[in-house]
C-alpha cells in the first residue's frame, strides 16, 4: 500500500492511495487541473484512478469530484446526504456509488471502512483503508471537532494515520475570524487542535503504528513546526519510533510505501 496526501488544507483537501493495482482518491477538494497536475507529479495518470471516495461535502474536499469523475471515468463514493448537500457540482452523468457509515464495501482490492464523524456537514465520516492482500491499514481523519468511539474504533489497529492537526489553541484565540468562526473552529463539531490531535495519536499509539502525517492545517492558526513539535512531543514520550510528517497545502507528499515503512521500523526495533 502506498499513500500521498496531494494537499491538506482549507484550500482543498485530495489523497492518493493504491493497493495492488488499485488506485482511488479520498476526496476531490482541487480543481480537475489541478488533480491531475499533483497527480502527474507522483508519475500517475488520472485516468488509473478508479475511485473518488468522498467524505463530506465541503468544497474543499469535493470542487473537483464531478469535473474528474466526467473527464477520467472515475466512479464516485458518497452517502446520500453528502450526494444531495453537493448536487450542484454534479451532472448526473457521473459513475455514482452511495455507502452508509459503518458498513465497509470494497473497491479493487482495499476495503473501505466508514464511520461516521464529529463535524459540521451533512454525513461526515472518518475512514480506514485497508490493503486486503497484506492487512495494511491506513486511517484517515481531516475533519474532526473530537473523537468520539467510532472515530476511534476506526482508526484503532492503523498501521498509519492521516490525522488533523488544524489550529493552535492560542492561535486561534487571537486570530481575525469572527467570535462565531472561532467557536465553530474549536467547538465539538469543527476541528482538532495540535494538542488534541497529540491526545488521539497517543490513544492511537501501538507497536505496529510507523507512521503519522499531520494534516489540515490552518493557514493563520497553526504552523508545520508547532503541529510536528506539539505532537511529536508527545509521541516521542510514548517511545514512538516511527515516521512523523506534516502535509502541506501546495504541493503533494511523497508517495510512501507503507510496506517498506513497516519492514523499516520492524529492523529499527530490532537494533534497540
Amino acid at each position: 500500500m502506498r499513500v500521498s496526501v496531494l494537499g491538506s488544507g482549507s484550500a482543498g483537501n485530495a489523497t492518493l492511495v493504491e493497493a495492488q493495482g488499485t488506485r482511488l482518491l479520498l476526496d476531490a477538494g482541487f480543481s480537475a487541473r489541478e488533480l491531475t497536475s499533483r497527480l502527474a507529479h507522483l508519475g500517475v495518470a488520472p485516468e488509473s484512478i478508479s475511485a473518488v471516495v468522498v467524505t463530506h461535502e465541503h468544497g474543499d474536499h469535493t470542487r473537483g469530484m464531478g469535473v474528474f469523475a466526467r473527464r477520467h471515468g472515475a466512479t464516485l463514493y458518497l452517502t446520500e446526504a453528502t450526494h444531495r448537500a453537493c448536487a450542484g457540482l454534479l451532472k448526473g452523468n457521473e459513475g455514482v456509488a452511495f455507502y452508509r457509515p459503518t458498513h465497509p464495501f470494497r473497491i479493487g482490492s482495499i476495503r473501505v471502512e466508514p464511520y461516521l464523524a464529529p463535524h459540521d456537514a451533512a454525513d461526515p465520516v472518518a475512514i480506514a483503508l485497508v490493503d486486503e492482500t497484506t492487512g495494511l491499514r491506513l486511517g484517515v481523519a481531516t475533519d474532526l471537532g473530537r473523537a468520539n468511539a467510532q472515530v476511534r474504533h476506526a482508526l484503532s489497529g492503523s498501521d498509519f494515520l492521516v490525522l488533523e492537526a488544524n489550529h493552535d489553541e492560542s492561535m486561534l484565540h487571537g486570530a481575525t475570524y469572527p467570535p462565531k468562526v472561532r467557536s465553530r473552529i474549536a467547538g465539538s463539531h469543527g476541528h482538532l487542535s495540535n494538542h488534541a490531535a497529540a491526545r488521539l495519536a497517543l490513544d492511537l499509539l501501538h507497536p505496529g503504528l510507523v507512521g503519522v502525517l499531520l494534516a489540515h492545517l490552518s493557514a493563520e492558526c497553526n504552523r508545520p513546526e508547532l503541529a510536528r513539535s506539539v505532537v511529536g512531543k508527545a509521541l516521542s514520550g510514548a517511545g514512538f519510533r516511527g515516521f512523523l510528517g506534516v502535509a502541506g497545502q501546495d504541493e503533494p507528499t511523497e508517495l510512501m510505501d507503507l510496506t517498506l515503512m513497516r519492514r523499516q521500523t520492524a529492523v529499527q526495533l530490532s537494533l534497540l
